[in-house]
């Protein structure tokens, strides 16, 4: 990343347009926010202290990444991420993650190689404990140090949104000693693949990696919870 592309990044991250989009899409998929509730200009502008114009700013980049619907003459409508979104992203991510593993094994620096094998080493032992809080926060860190190690700033940039859109859904399926455990185990011959340098090993293992999460999701109730979160809203 040069210069260039470092000072847009920070000036997109901290100017006033910046930090409400990534406060209000954070909340949302947080799930502070309810599916189809509507965004105040006004009143989000208070809670976060600011105009009306940065608010109305993000809420455009929100319904650009189908957060948000705004109607005309009505207002912003909560979207949130579907079910189907849910599936969507696995699918798409179970392809970059293969590329972005491909990659990694041409990339990746000594630094990020010995960060992956304690991660894996750290993660065996909290799966062990049952100290899943731990585990969630390591397997979020492998992902990333593998995105870091791709060298490619455009599919980093994009894995990690998706990461952060699934990532209260992964939290819940990781909760499971035995999916974390599992997850751990598919992480460690990731990276023995990547170590390796065994390109056409690591992007398989990746991609099934992938696949086996959500299928792992489905098979832990994913379409039941989002069945239940209709029926509450109706």
């Amino acid at each position: 990343m040069n210069n260039y592309d470092v000072k847009q990044e920070v000036t997109d991250k901290f100017s006033l347009r910046g930090r409400v989009f990534h406060k209000l899409r954070e909340d949302i998929l947080n799930g502070k926010y309810e599916e189809h509730e509507e965004l105040k200009e006004v009143t989000i502008g208070e809670e976060l202290g600011v105009s009306r114009t940065p608010v109305r700013e993000a809420f455009r980049q929100l319904e650009l990444e189908g957060l948000i619907q705004i109607i005309p003459n009505k207002g912003a409508y909560v979207t949130g991420i579907t079910e189907k979104d849910v599936k969507d992203i696995y699918m798409i991510r179970s392809l970059l993650e293969g590329l972005c593993a491909r990659w990694a094994t041409e990339h990746i620096t000594k630094e990020q190689l010995e960060e992956m094998e304690e991660n894996v080493y750290l993660a065996r032992f909290h799966a062990g404990k049952g100290h899943m809080e731990q585990l969630a926060e390591l397997d979020n860190r492998f992902h990333e140090i593998m995105y870091e190690a791709c060298n490619s700033k455009m599919l980093e940039h994009q894995l990690k949104d998706f990461h952060e859109y699934v990532l209260r859904v992964r939290r819940k399926t990781l909760a499971d000693a035995g999916r974390g455990m599992a997850s751990n185990e598919e992480h460690e011959k990731i990276m023995e693949a990547i170590k390796a340098k065994d390109a056409d090993g690591a992007e398989k293992l990746a991609h099934m990696h992938m696949i086996n999460a959500y299928e792992n999701m489905v098979q832990n109730g994913l379409h039941e919870a989002y069945e239940s979160k209709e029926k509450l809203q109706k």
